[in-house]
C-alpha cells in the first residue's frame, strides 16, 4: 500500500515512521508542507492509501488534514480528532460527557471572571491556553496576586485565544505524570515523565521511565481515545492521591521517541499498522 507521510520537518519520530512504513513493505511517498510544493483541491490529485500527519505546526497539521481527507485520502489521525485534540476546552467537554475523570476545570472570558473561577477552585491553580504543546505559556499561579499578572500578560497577547482563560486545578503529582499511548482498539504502552518542576515534558527535561501498566490504566487510555472520535494518541494522565488516574489532555500528533527507546515497544509500527487497518 501507498503511505504518505506529511511534516514540516524529519524527526527521529518521523524517521522511525519512514523506516517503519518500508519495514512493513509498503511505498512511502513524503509530503514536505514547508517546501515549494503546492496543493490543488482536485479530487484523486493525492494517490496515497492513508496519510500520516506529522506536521509540527498545529494549524498546519489540522488543515492538511482537512485537504487531503478532501482529496479522498484517510488521514491519521483524521481531522475530526485533531480538532478536538488540538483545543483543551473541547477535550474537556468531550471527556466530561462520557464521566473520564479530570482535574476541576473552569473557564472565563475576562480577567474578573478568571478570578473568581479560580476563587471557586482554590489556589494554586493552572492557567492554560486553549491550544499549543510542550507546556508553552502553562502557569501556576499561587495566589490572586499571580493569577493577576499572568491575566494581564494574556490579555495583551494579539490572539484572542489567550483571552480565554481555561483554568484548572493544580494537581500535587508524586513528582512524575504519565504519557500513555493507544487508539480506540488497543492501549499501546506509556512512560512516567519524572521531573523536579511540576511540568513533566520530556521536551522540558523530564527524565522518561517505562511503566507497568494497570488495567486501570489501559482502559482509561481506550475510552479517552474512544471519547475524542479515535485516532492514535497520546494521553497525559496524572496521579491524584485521592482520586487516582486523572486525564489531562491527549495528542493526536504525539512525540513517541522517548517512549521507544525506554520501554522497547516499536511504536512508529503500531502507528503504521493502525492506519493500514493491520
Amino acid at each position: 500500500m501507498r503511505v504518505s507521510l506529511v511534516y514540516e520537518r524529519i524527526r527521529e519520530e518521523e524517521a522511525q515512521l519512514m523506516r517503519a512504513v518500508e519495514r512493513l513493505g509498503h511505498e512511502l511517498s513524503l509530503v514536505h508542507l514547508n517546501s515549494d510544493k503546492y496543493f490543488t483541491l482536485d479530487r484523486g490529485a493525492m494517490r496515497s492509501d492513508v496519510a500520516l500527519i506529522r506536521a509540527i505546526s498545529q494549524t498546519n497539521a489540522l488543515l492538511s488534514s482537512e485537504m487531503i481527507e478532501h482529496m479522498g485520502v484517510r488521514c491519521v489521525n483524521p481531522s475530526t480528532v485533531l480538532r478536538v485534540c488540538n483545543n483543551k476546552l473541547t477535550t474537556s467537554m468531550r471527556l466530561s460527557e462520557v464521566g473520564i475523570p479530570t482535574p476541576r476545570t473552569a473557564v472565563a472570558f475576562s480577567p474578573e471572571g478568571a478570578l473568581r473561577a479560580a476563587r471557586s477552585i482554590g489556589f494554586p491553580v493552572v492557567l492554560k491556553p486553549i491550544n499549543g504543546s510542550w507546556g508553552r505559556l502553562v502557569s501556576l499561579a499561587r495566589d490572586e496576586e499571580e493569577l493577576r499578572a499572568i491575566v494581564e500578560h494574556r490579555e495583551a497577547i494579539g490572539s484572542p485565544y489567550y483571552r480565554v482563560h481555561y483554568i484548572q486545578e493544580y494537581v500535587r503529582k508524586p513528582g512524575r505524570d504519565i504519557r500513555a499511548y493507544g487508539t480506540e482498539e488497543k492501549f499501546i504502552t506509556a512512560i512516567y515523565r519524572i521531573s523536579d518542576h511540576w511540568i513533566t515534558n520530556t521536551a522540558r527535561g523530564g527524565k522518561a521511565e517505562p511503566v507497568k501498566p494497570s488495567s486501570e490504566l489501559e482502559e482509561l487510555v481506550v475510552r479517552t481515545c474512544e471519547a475524542l472520535g479515535g485516532g492514535f494518541l497520546g494521553v497525559d494522565v496524572a496521579e491524584d492521591e485521592g482520586r487516582g488516574l486523572l486525564v489531562m489532555e491527549a495528542n493526536a500528533t504525539t512525540e513517541f521517541k522517548n517512549a521507544a527507546r525506554v520501554t522497547g515497544v516499536d511504536i512508529a509500527g503500531e502507528i503504521v499498522r493502525y492506519a493500514l487497518g493491520s
